[in-house]
């Protein structure tokens, strides 16, 4: 037997001495220390992601406030951080780009009542148990969206970064017209973008808490200041908390009610999949009708302080989660922080809008999936087109990207429907008189006539065929226009001589077979 050496020996007591004086951490304080953990963060993304929504900068911070905390109350997954998103901005931006000027008092309004018709939506989905219609986008969609929608909300940064003023009704027309200014770019404010973008990028590998994006930030701010760089700012941010009202412009509701669906169910897709994933990992319960509750009710709260609709944050969450959340109360945490902070926003006013833009890109970079795109083409031609053509369809319809949703959820439609008229047929003659026909596939109204056809053109081939035997036992599926389209058939080729029989017929059909066809089938040709 191995001798343990008494150093060795010495350490191991000493260390299990000291794990035995730690007292686990009470959940109460885990939460209170991850909620704060994710506050840090909410700050700069907050203030980044009201400006992509379109909307003031001081926006982001309230829409970080009072939603958490109403949703602690009901959210499903303890790790869920609630609050702007990215994405969910993106999809803001454009829904009112063509109602009203950005920023505008009009916009605004707009804006809280998008997030109220949104919240709507969400809590009626959950209330009718309609969870389900949380994966109604199927993958390839989401995937081409979101990576599209990341191009686009990068390109809707690169004014702010290079310091010029980008013209155009559409993010890319910007994009590309601010980089033909580039000889006129402003080099503080470049130089501000890059250090943020680079330091929120290698910082996140120093430790999965370290507040990455806020040290970056914190130190584009303070760069800015030392060398008194000429570069613009957030300026004027109102303090205060502001009243609860729901003194919106009704008159619009209609305008906003696609788009306001659109992101009720696309800005589902990363809170869903956020809480999943979890369950999964640490095998807890979950529900989707729940969350599209929880995340209603952080909508309509949004609505009642003068803000825009939110959504489940990936990285927030992530981190709320490996901060050591134990309970749904870290997302309160969170929001009462907020609340406490707001007050004090002025102290914010001369962080460079550089660094804001920066926070953006970093974001948007790791929703671009264009590896996983590429890897569907091995597994699915067909899926993986189709998220290269949802992918071009956001950047085309830009800004009302919204849309793009819609296009690919046709084309998915379209795919599925495709793959379910496909039906393969084998034959076989087993003598001069027989043939024996073996379909693969899902047999149901679309289908079933391809399966009618090639019997057709396989008994004017074989003249002599007086005797076929269908066999179903390969089909996974046999609705009623099918069933009576093959008895049907085979009533027709029994009155004209010819011997039909099936096999094989799926136990849901049998009966409906025995009802369609006219006549019983003979013992041996019965289902076996």
């Amino acid at each position: 037997m191995a001798r343990t050496s008494p150093r060795l020996a010495q350490l191991t007591l000493r260390r299990r001495s000291l794990i035995e004086r730690l007292e686990p951490i009470r959940p109460e304080m885990a939460d209170l220390i991850a909620g704060l953990s994710v506050f840090l963060i909410l700050i700069p993304q907050g203030l980044a992601y009201a400006e992509l929504a379109g909307m003031p900068t001081h926006l982001g911070l309230i829409a970080g406030m009072l939603p958490p905390i109403v949703a602690s109350f009901v959210v499903s997954s303890p790790y869920l951080q609630t609050g702007p998103t990215a994405l969910t901005a993106l999809l803001v931006g454009g829904a009112l780009a063509s109602l009203a000027t950005a920023g505008s008092n009009e916009y605004v309004m707009l804006g809280s009542l998008l997030a109220l018709i949104v919240g709507v939506i969400r809590i009626g989905l959950g209330l009718m148990r309609l969870g389900i219609m949380a994966y109604f986008v199927s993958q390839p969609v989401l995937t081409g969206f979101t990576t599209g929608a990341a191009l686009l909300i990068a390109g809707s940064q690169v004014p702010a970064i290079l310091g010029v003023p980008g013209e155009g009704g559409r993010v890319l027309s910007r994009a590309a017209d601010a980089l033909s200014q580039i000889g006129d770019a402003n080099v503080g404010s470049v130089a501000i973008g890059v250090l943020t973008l680079v330091l929120s990028i290698t910082l996140r590998k120093v430790h999965k808490l370290f507040p990455a994006v806020l040290i970056a930030v914190a130190a584009a701010w303070v760069i800015s200041v030392v060398f008194n760089l000429d570069v613009a700012t957030i300026g004027d941010l109102p303090s205060g908390v502001p009243a609860l009202s729901f003194d919106l412009p009704w008159g619009r509701t209609t305008d906003l009610l696609l788009p306001g669906a659109v992101i009720a169910l696309v800005g589902f897709a990363e809170p869903a999949s956020i809480a999943r994933t979890y369950a999964a990992e640490k095998r807890e319960s979950w529900s989707a009708n729940q969350e599209f509750i929880s995340q209603g009710v952080a909508n309509i709260a949004s609505a009642a302080t003068g803000a825009f609709p939110v959504g489940g944050s990936f990285g927030r969450s992530s981190l709320n989660e490996r901060a050591g959340a134990r309970t749904r109360w870290s997302g309160a945490v969170t929001g009462l922080t907020m609340l406490a902070f707001l007050p004090f926003v002025s102290v914010l006013e001369s962080i460079p809008r550089a660094a804001l833009a920066a926070v953006v890109v970093s974001a948007a970079i790791s929703l671009v999936r264009f590896d996983r795109i590429a890897a569907m083409w091995d597994w699915s031609k067909p899926q993986s087109a189709t998220a290269a053509a949802t992918l071009g369809a956001t950047l085309l319809l830009d800004p009302r990207i919204d849309q793009a949703i819609m296009v690919g959820i046709g084309l998915s439609i379209s795919v599925h429907l495709w793959r379910e008229v496909q039906v393969s047929v084998t034959i076989m003659q087993p003598s001069p008189d027989k043939l024996f026909f073996y379909p693969h596939g899902v047999l149901w109204f679309g289908s079933v006539n391809q399966i009618v056809e090639n019997i057709l053109a396989s008994i004017n081939e074989h003249p002599e065929v007086d005797d076929i035997t269908i066999v179903l036992d390969g089909v996974g599926r046999l609705d009623l226009t099918a069933a009576g389209d093959l008895a049907e058939f085979a009533n027709d080729g029994r009155a004209n001589g010819l011997r039909v029989h099936f096999e094989g017929i799926p136990p849901h059909a049998k009966r409906l077979f025995t009802s369609l066809l006219q006549e019983p089938e003979d013992e041996a040709t019965t289902d076996s």
